[in-house]
């Protein structure tokens, strides 16, 4: 089945992103009704192909949901929902299991490294990262988000049920204010599907279906250093937000400590699991300054890894830091860690003998579009999974290796949700708007949109980053709204390009986090304030909605 070039299309259900989260949705419900599959680039585009650490769930008779669950609502930092925490890790196993029945091929653990079999189905190498008090992480090598979508992308491609539309950019959801004069909204507000640019055709077509599932990762692209792919723009934030859905705790932006410092280049991880492995953070003068800032040392949780490397880059006035990992056999590493071995190497660099450059990365936002136990949002038909999602699984902060879980449980928990509450047939039957685009020019010089991208990510990057004030805050604010106030006046004046797009979702992500940022006057987890160092007694979540036109 084929929809493109349809002025409207109507499925069963209308996935928008093609990463971990999307695709377990995708095969879960193509058992039961037609699915859309929408990703604005490559189907293998996004953050779950670049994802090298692995996915964490309890596999080995010495570890327990209880340990999962609680280092989880450690490193949450006082605000993880702990209901949907127990959800997250007592379904862990299963998460697995369906990945490998998808023909994810995980690395398996020799003889003399012992079992994570769990319950003695299978044998995983287990790997340990920061916050886990156990090896719980599942992995295939070093590019375990590779895998994992190379094998999710060629089952879904098979399934007569899928239909995967690549180059294909969602603009904005369907609601009661899309409907032809005359037709009225019953009942809930309610979604009923997006309009979405057809990159190569230039032309926008209507999508409709009776549940829509925002899968579109994070808005990385909204800092000037990220490991993020270049598709994360926060596109499924924005256009929840501007549909009226509620979004909450914006301001809690993880950065990875370990990003390949080598600049001029692009980003490159460092996963975590080689501190698991053994590896210790050191300054330039040797010392292992982690061992004084946190009893788990160079293990210590992510938010206190990237500030102390911070602060220790700002004491020494030097660049990056270091990642020693020399104590490790040579063969060792390539074994456990090929592929960034041979990345590094490949930079002119061996990691068996000398330090890795290190320096903090945007990484993955813990909040997004408020979502409920089932990840359904509070609009009628709505859903989002991943990190597009603000389960509350996370919290202030998240715990390594648990997201690319999230995405597979919650997937699950989301088409049970939409299958028990179909919408009426007749609702999809109703009359919508086409898009109105035919008094649309094209924008005189386009030029102005990467300059606006550049000024949005500096500006996050040194008043909205790893460490905060009131007054970078403010400052901030003052910025964005500006270009801001620029950037509606364009889309609304100028053709649709897949740039103006992005530009308009990034620059409202911006704002949600800023005005999130600045309600929360206290430092808990990932956001931490100058002006408000310690936490308060009650953890609250920081919830924006947009007010009815």
């Amino acid at each position: 089945m084929s929809a493109g070039g349809n002025p409207m299309a109507v499925f069963d259900f209308i996935v928008v992103g093609s990463g971990i989260a999307g695709l377990s949705f995708a095969l879960k419900a193509s058992v039961h009704g037609k699915v859309l599959v929408l990703t604005k680039k490559l189907s293998s585009s996004g953050s779950t192909n670049l994802a090298q650490g692995g996915i964490a769930s309890v596999m080995d008779p010495s570890d327990s949901i209880e340990k999962h669950a609680q280092d989880t609502l450690v490193a949450g930092a006082g605000l993880c929902r702990e209901e949907r925490v127990r959800i997250l890790v007592d379904r862990g196993p299963q998460a697995i299991r369906d990945l490998v029945d998808w023909g994810v091929k995980f690395t398996m653990a020799s003889r003399k490294e012992g079992t994570g079999g769990g319950r003695g189905e299978r044998s995983f190498h287990l790997a340990r990262e920061g916050g886990h008090s156990s090896s719980r992480i599942v992995h295939a090598d070093d590019l375990t988000g590779h895998e994992i979508q190379r094998a999710l992308i060629e089952a879904a491609r098979k399934h007569p049920n899928v239909t995967i539309l690549e180059n294909y950019m969602a603009i904005d959801l369907i609601t009661a204010k899309h409907l032809r004069p005359g037709q009225k909204e019953a009942g809930p507000r309610r979604c009923y599907g997006l309009y979405a640019l057809d990159v190569k055709g230039d032309k926008i077509d209507m999508f409709l279906g009776g549940a829509t599932v925002l899968c579109t990762g994070g808005v990385g692209q909204i800092y000037a250093h990220t490991t993020n792919d270049s598709v994360s723009t926060g596109d499924g934030i924005a256009m929840a937000y501007r549909a009226g859905a509620a979004v909450e705790d914006m301001e809690f932006m993880q950065f990875h400590p370990t990003s390949f410092y080598n600049p001029g280049h692009p980003t490159y991880l460092i996963s975590e699991a080689l501190r698991g492995h053994g590896g210790i953070l050191r300054n330039h003068s040797g010392e292992a300054f982690m061992d004084k800032m946190h009893p788990l040392k160079s293990l210590a949780p992510r938010d206190i890894v990237a500030r102390a490397i911070d602060a220790e880059m700002k004491r020494t006035g030097q660049p990056c830091m270091f990642l020693d990992i020399t104590a490790s056999p040579k063969a060792d590493l390539i074994k456990h860690f090929p592929n960034i071995f041979r990345h590094c190497r490949n930079m002119g660099l061996d990691i068996s003998s000398q330090w890795i450059p290190v320096v903090p990365a945007a990484h993955f936002i813990c909040g997004g579009v408020k979502v409920d136990a089932h990840s359904a949002a509070d609009l009628a038909g709505l859903y989002a999974v991943g990190e597009t999602a603000c389960t509350g699984v996370h919290g202030a902060n998240r715990l390594a290796s648990n997201s690319l879980l999230e995405g597979v449980v919650f997937a699950d928990r989301a088409l049970v949700h939409a299958c028990a509450n179909p919408p009426p047939r007749a609702l999809l039957r109703r009359r919508f708007k086409d898009w109105n685009s035919y008094a649309l020019k094209p924008a005189p010089e386009t030029i102005i949109y990467s300059h606006s991208l550049d000024t949005i990510r500096s500006t996050m990057w040194h008043y909205v980053g790893i460490v905060r004030s009131d007054f970078r805050l403010a400052r901030a604010e003052e910025f964005i709204s500006v270009i801001s106030r620029q950037i509606q006046k364009d889309y609304w004046s100028f053709s649709m390009v897949p740039d103006l797009i992005e530009l308009r979702n990034l620059t409202l992500c911006a704002e949600l986090i800023i005005r999130s940022a600045r309600r929360r006057k206290e430092s808990r987890g990932l956001h931490f304030n100058l002006d408000h160092p310690g936490a308060l007694g009650k953890a609250k979540h920081t919830t924006l909605r947009l007010k009815p036109e």
